[in-house]
């Protein structure tokens, strides 16, 4: 009996097409295999010598596919793996605006620069081997991805910039996508562009981990603490006029503040503690010595584990610290008001498969002022105090910078919380908007003041307002004005203001933000009530028309429609416009002068070359603003 010889492989076919369809992942490429974790996939073998006889011949794969990121709901798998577009929530509470983002993680060249990224880092560069046998863990990878996200220890993909400064890059505000900021810093042997903030920072971030596989959301939270010493405390310091001061802690209250989510196993923690992750690749602090956040369950957040790794004790104060407010006056500090509430509001995220906005804030913390919630700060804190935490904390192996007393300022208690300054005195005040805050236009508004008492009350109130940028840092007052006002018994006033457009038009900071205050004494009483608004002005948004119908590999022509909503002329205006599937690049158009509110159109011609829902985004900076945005979505048939 003759020896059957050996199969010899003489091709492999990896079927790339076809799997790629299947595996979601035909936009990326067709012409290489592309597949996702968890999921069957068909290749053949052609062998040189003799045929493949069954029973007679055994082929053994050895495959490891374990899915650590698998989400059981297609919509949820459709949304933050698959769509390529979305929104980003800025403005403040009190006014909360989408702003479209085109993440693009299928667009050309994107997966080589993911994975260009991925070699970049400080952990392949010290250790090649490790790094990439740790490449299949999502919590390995998510750090590596958030640390390099961020330019602060290596040549990372973006510098940030909160100067408002940015005549040697591009403004973060102007960014309308990912894909040219990852080409660029490809592009220019790996050198950071300039510039971000946390937004572009958490896009980028997102269209990375979705062209890896891994399910991404981004996540804004209005009212974000930035506690610097981990005593769950933001303290805010005012002068005798309702200025807010700069902070000599460093603590701040972001109007609003980006992250991601990212949903993952976490065999490194107890059970329960899996699915959607914070990840944060803004530089505020470290971790492990490196600027990176993360991932820190949201569970945990929410249920004050700030023990659990990586950094939860920083997520855990961004969404739930107290504030304290202190007036500086003749080199003393008075405390004014401590607030349990006011961190952590409106947490959100786009919808599944809808432009909508979802509140998500149930998912880090419970009901504010219930018991369960306080339970929760307090036991957070008690951990924090007893330095419990080790690698957890940014900073990791790092005690906290100084101790976290329970002392004159002890943060809430399971009682009623302290009354307020308005409580004690029986007068309340409040801001109240007459119109709607538009760029270029007057800003009218009146102060309310109540008294609660039956005796009479004299108030003296200081009024002022400034620019603020959206993580909190104060600019110069440029407002400012004292009212006297007489109370009757139960009796209610209003106080008229006016803020004009040529009193704050050159102190307006990029985020278009101003605060305006109320510092109030009654002559009986030594304490003083403050109250503040933040007002965000806003822009008419670009309007977008598709003109005729959108059928793939055919002309489209798309109507821009813009206009200079200022009284006075504005010049080197930019039109950007982009969107995957539709335009093969950014495209940007020199309009020069605007003149006063005057209002015009373009008309641009393409060929979209992807078919199924798509998203036209667009933006335009002049020399007196820099982000007038719009966005169109646009559904694209198969040619016929």
């Amino acid at each position: 009996m003759v020896a059957q010889a050996w199969l010899e492989v003489a091709l492999t076919d990896l079927q790339s097409s076809r799997n790629n369809v299947r595996h979601h992942t035909e936009e990326i490429a067709v012409d290489h295999l592309l597949v996702r974790r968890g999921q069957a996939f068909n290749l053949t073998l052609y062998f040189r010598n003799r045929g493949f006889q069954p029973g007679l011949d055994n082929i053994i794969f050895v495959v490891e596919t374990e899915d650590a990121v698998y989400l059981d709901s297609e919509p949820q798998r459709q949304e933050y793996v698959v769509n390529d577009y979305g929104f980003i929530y800025q403005g403040s509470k009190n006014w909360i605006r989408p702003c479209p983002w085109n993440y693009g993680q299928f667009e050309e060249k994107i997966i080589d620069i993911c994975l260009k990224l991925l070699d970049k880092s400080l952990h392949f560069q010290t250790d090649p081997a490790t790094d990439c046998a740790l490449r299949g863990s999502p919590v390995y990878v998510s750090r590596v991805v958030c640390a390099m996200i961020n330019s602060n220890d290596d040549n990372g993909v973006l510098n940030g910039n909160w100067s408002e400064n940015y005549t040697d890059g591009a403004n973060p505000a102007e960014w309308t996508g990912s894909v040219a900021i990852l080409k660029q810093w490809y592009a220019t042997g790996c050198q950071p562009v300039r510039y971000g903030q946390c937004w572009v920072f958490a896009a980028v971030m997102c269209t990375v981990m979705r062209c890896l596989g891994i399910p991404t959301r981004v996540i804004t939270n209005f009212d974000s603490g930035h506690d610097t010493d981990g005593n769950l405390i933001i303290d805010e310091y005012y002068d005798n006029t309702g200025r807010i001061l700069g902070n000599k802690k460093k603590d701040t209250i972001w109007n609003f503040h980006v992250w991601n989510e990212c949903w993952m196993a976490r065999k490194d923690l107890p059970p329960g503690y899996g699915g959607w992750q914070v990840l944060d690749a803004t530089p505020q602090e470290m971790s492990n010595g490196v600027y990176c956040c993360g991932p820190a369950s949201v569970r945990a957040i929410k249920e004050g584990e700030v023990d659990l790794n990586y950094d939860t004790p920083f997520v855990f104060s961004m969404v739930n610290a107290d504030c304290m407010s202190w007036l500086v006056q003749g080199g003393k500090e008075q405390k004014l008001h401590q607030d349990t509430s006011s961190v952590g509001n409106f947490i959100s995220t786009k919808s599944i498969q809808s432009d909508e906005r979802d509140d998500i804030t149930e998912n880090y913390k419970y009901e504010e002022g219930s018991l369960q919630e306080r339970q929760v700060f307090l036991k957070a804190l008690q951990k924090l105090k007893a330095g419990r935490f080790h690698s957890s904390r940014r900073g990791a192996e790092l005690q906290p910078s100084r101790p976290t007393p329970l002392s004159r300022d002890s943060p809430r208690s399971l009682h009623t919380p302290s009354l307020r300054p308005s409580d004690v005195v029986q007068v309340s005040l409040k801001f109240k908007l007459l119109d709607p805050p538009n760029m270029g236009q007057d800003i009218c508004f009146v102060l309310l003041a109540l008294n609660m008492s039956s005796q009479f009350k004299d108030l003296k109130v200081n009024l002022s307002a400034q620019s603020l940028l959206h993580d909190g840092s104060p600019l110069s007052p440029f407002w400012q004005d004292t009212a006297f006002i007489t109370l009757s018994p139960k009796e209610a006033k209003t106080y008229p203001c006016k803020i004009s457009y040529s009193q704050y038009s050159q102190y307006l900071s990029t985020d278009k933000l101003i605060r305006i205050s109320a510092l109030g004494e009654e002559k009986s009483s030594p304490e003083k009530i403050l109250v503040n608004k933040i007002i965000t002005l806003s822009y008419p948004s670009i309007t977008i028309n598709v003109l005729g119908a959108a059928i793939m590999n055919q002309p489209l022509s798309i109507q821009v429609i813009f206009s200079n909503p200022l009284s006075e002329q504005v010049e080197d205006c930019v039109l950007t416009v982009e969107g995957s599937g539709l335009f093969k690049k950014q495209q940007k158009v020199l309009l020069g002068v605007l003149k006063p509110q005057h209002q015009a159109s373009i008309i641009l011609e393409t060929v979209p070359f992807k078919s199924g829902q798509r998203q036209i985004q667009a933006n335009m900076r002049s020399n007196k603003f820099k982000d007038i945005k719009g966005y169109r979505n646009v559904y694209v048939d198969f040619a016929l």
